[in-house]
């Protein structure tokens, strides 16, 4: 059980990752859909899982997992990632969230979060949040399974978090919504993903929304 007590540990919202910061472009779409109904946010998040998690940060995060500590191969899908993420405040808020992330692992005591770390104030790396928990939660003792569930659940859990910050969703709507995510979510863990998978992403209109928020002269969220 101590693999999955891990990936408890990886997922819990107390664990100081950063991501308190960030609405992943969910800020900007509620404030393009004024007046977003629960079922409409469901339906949001539900796309975000299916087109932008699935097969792309899923992917890198199990690219990153299977490089197995290599600096050089982790360097690499840290700059993919980085050059297909079009919208800058997602780029810049997924390097920053990384960092924490990074930040975090390295103050306790893990050597490959340490050398991360370094790599990415050296800039060989830049230090992506999907990217590096692939590569970190490998050598803390996750499987291939466990480490997908966890990013995914974790994923969900940002979304509808900074939704009830917002105001968007009351907090028992926001359960609901995390409730009817965690089939999809296994489900898709279940697909196979090939070594040589590329990173596929399509939510237009969250990238819009991200960009149009990036511009905004009020906001809560950094993204």
């Amino acid at each position: 059980m101590l693999p999955t007590l891990r990936a408890l540990w990886q997922a819990d919202g107390a664990f100081p990752s950063g991501s308190f910061a960030f609405s992943y472009g969910v800020e900007g779409a509620i404030a393009l859909r004024q007046g977003m109904r629960p079922a409409e946010f469901a339906q949001l998040i539900a796309a975000i899982i299916r087109h932008r998690w699935a097969a792309y940060d899923r992917v890198a995060l199990l690219r990153a997992f299977r490089a197995r500590g290599d600096l050089g191969e982790i360097a690499a899908i840290d700059h993919e990632v980085e050059a297909s993420t079009l919208v800058e405040a997602l780029r810049s808020g997924s390097r920053r969230n990384g960092a924490s992330f990074l930040a975090s692992h390295a103050r306790l005591g893990d050597e490959l979060a340490r050398a991360l770390r370094d790599a990415v104030r050296g800039g060989e790396c830049l230090g992506h949040i999907a990217v590096m928990q692939g590569a970190v939660w490998s050598a803390v003792g996750l499987d291939e399974k466990l480490a997908q569930l966890t990013s995914g659940y974790t994923v969900a859990s940002a979304l509808i978090t900074a939704a009830i910050r917002l105001g968007a969703i009351g907090a028992l709507q926001g359960q609901a919504v995390l409730r009817d995510c965690l089939p999809l979510i296994e489900q898709i863990a279940a697909e196979p993903a090939p070594d040589g998978a590329e990173l596929e992403s399509f939510v237009p209109f969250l990238d819009i929304a991200s960009a149009r928020h990036e511009q905004a002269d009020l906001r809560l969220f950094a993204n």
